[in-house]
């Protein structure tokens, strides 16, 4: 049977699974997700862990940032993909600011992660300056994925999306946060070597985007793979598909069809 048309098998990815992958030698597959449809389909197509990330913002909503998406919308999108996906683990990011306030808001938008949208686990923003607040989500039952490198909530801090390049303080990140209990460890925008270098550092899987190739696992929001985009694309990304044209294509071959008179034909209408 083609792999296209078979279906994955049921047996959830776990955090367990991740770390298998990792200690066995393997590769972790990650991608975005923000809707039912798109998150059945990824979900078919094996791929590990679903991402339901704060690009919405700009993906879905058309922001210039990642700041102005809720944590009620990071819900509203979480609650389809959870839905939908039977295979993959679901991680959600924590919104800004859900994720620098006071640190019980923080488990509170974690419990209501796990409790409202069938999802597994929450993405965090920081290393060594959030340990605590890891340790204390964690501690409450909620499993944690840490983000460093480039972290697109401190935009403004940094002053646009830079790579980043301090191994020593991003090694003590991911260090920091495998210690205060994530499972595992997305990396940003760094240099190869650097990637390779965290990875070395901690046993938890790494996640890279922009990262080399040297870490456990890849993820790409799902929109700039399948060439669904518009504007800039980062240099770390590769484009499968070219959705956008096809897309495109096809509603000017509908808007023809309509004007020419040949939509719709009288084998799509009713008698």
């Amino acid at each position: 049977m083609a792999a296209s048309s078979s279906k994955t098998p049921s047996q959830r990815v776990t955090t367990r699974t991740l770390q298998k992958i990792r200690t066995d030698g393997g590769n972790i597959s990650m991608l975005t997700a923000y809707d039912f449809p798109t998150a059945e389909v990824l979900d078919e197509a094996g791929i590990d862990i679903l991402l339901v990330g704060d690009s919405l913002a700009m993906v879905v909503q058309g922001h210039d940032t990642t700041l102005p998406v809720t944590m009620d919308e990071m819900l509203y999108h979480a609650k389809m993909v959870g839905r939908a996906a039977k295979r993959a683990m679901v991680v959600v990011d924590l919104p800004f600011p859900e994720g620098q306030l006071e640190i019980m808001r923080s488990v509170e938008a974690g419990a209501r992660v796990l409790k409202e949208s069938n999802c597994h686990a929450v993405k965090l923003e920081g290393g060594a300056e959030q340990a605590r607040r890891i340790e204390t989500i964690v501690t409450a039952g909620i499993p944690v994925m840490a983000h460093v490198g480039l972290r697109p909530q401190n935009v403004h801090v940094d002053g646009g999306y830079r790579v980043q390049r301090n191994v020593t303080t991003l090694i003590e990140d991911a260090q920091a946060a495998e210690q205060a209990g994530a499972f595992a460890v997305l990396i940003e925008c760094v240099p190869s070597d650097v990637g390779q270098a965290i990875t070395e550092a901690v046993k938890v899987p790494t996640i890279g985007i922009g990262a080399g190739s040297h870490v456990t696992g890849q993820v790409l929001v799902t929109h700039d793979m399948i060439g669904f985009n518009s504007g800039y694309l980062p240099r770390f990304v590769r484009q499968f598909s070219d959705v956008r044209t096809t897309i495109h294509d096809a509603a000017v071959a509908y808007r023809n069809a309509i004007k020419g008179g040949e939509f719709p034909a009288g084998e799509e209408s009713f008698r």
